[in-house]
């Protein structure tokens, strides 16, 4: 059984078709991409997957089962996490604190205990601190740990992001454009990191990028989507040379 299968996936917007009979499946462990030109439907793929649309048709299913209906935190905790193209970071709390919000509901004390400020409270934010820190010394973030959020530059908010959503411990990981505003150093290293972050956390990634070169050196499998509908799917070394994709990419 394939950890992620989406089938006949569909959904308008008005008279607007935005994604219309994608098929594709992911296997455990799997390092799978998303992409297409811009407009193609990639997002919004996301975003039915993670509960923010309901599909018109179709079934999405994580390990046998079905999430369509589900609200987007039920989601999360069947096993799905994501980022967003858009940063989305708590730019008012630290970094710590960032990645302390996705552990929230895996410590638990009553708000007595938060009042009271108990030993259970101190022992329990420890813990949570020394969690939260593992995460963060994967993406090189730990030595900036009590430092504002905003006042990161951009790549490290990207990964702080990403360490942000695995924090929640998923099965599957969404990626979307993480590459997006980072230099060719930065995206270089972020290729390594995701590598790490599947081999050291046994999970299975699905991104959606436009560097092609990050695309192609680390995804096993891709699928192209142009105009809401599959264009091409397989690995990448062939579907980066199917002439198809190379004219939704490129014009004729």
């Amino acid at each position: 059984m394939a950890l992620l299968e989406v089938k006949n996936l569909g959904v308008s917007f008005g008279g607007l078709r935005a994604v219309d009979e994608v098929d594709f499946h992911i296997e455990e462990g799997q390092l799978y991409g998303l992409i297409g030109p811009n407009g193609a439907g990639k997002t919004t793929i996301f975003n039915l997957l993670t509960g923010v649309y309901q599909p018109t048709e179709g079934t999405i299913s994580i390990n046998g089962e079905n999430i369509i209906g589900k609200k987007t935190s039920d989601i999360n905790l069947v096993g799905l996490g994501r980022t967003f193209q858009n940063i989305r970071l708590f730019h008012n709390m630290t970094v710590l604190d960032n990645i302390k919000t996705a552990l929230d509901n895996q410590y638990k004390y009553s708000l007595l205990t938060s009042i009271l400020k108990t030993p259970k409270y101190f022992a329990i934010e420890e813990e949570m601190d020394r969690e939260a820190i593992k995460y963060l010394e994967v993406f090189g973030l730990a030595d900036q740990a009590d430092i504002l959020a905003s006042n990161l530059s951009y790549g490290p908010q990207r990964k702080l992001e990403i360490a942000r959503a695995l924090a929640t411990k998923p099965k599957l990981l969404l990626l979307d454009e993480p590459a997006a505003g980072m230099n060719p150093n930065e995206t270089v290293e972020l290729m390594n990191t995701i590598k790490l972050v599947r081999d050291r956390f046994k999970i299975t990634i699905l991104l959606i990028e436009h560097d092609m070169k990050l695309v192609s050196g680390i995804c096993e499998e891709i699928f192209v989507l142009n105009f809401g509908r599959e264009l091409a799917k397989g690995i990448p070394s062939e579907v980066l040379k199917n002439q198809a994709v190379i004219t939704a990419y490129l014009g004729e």
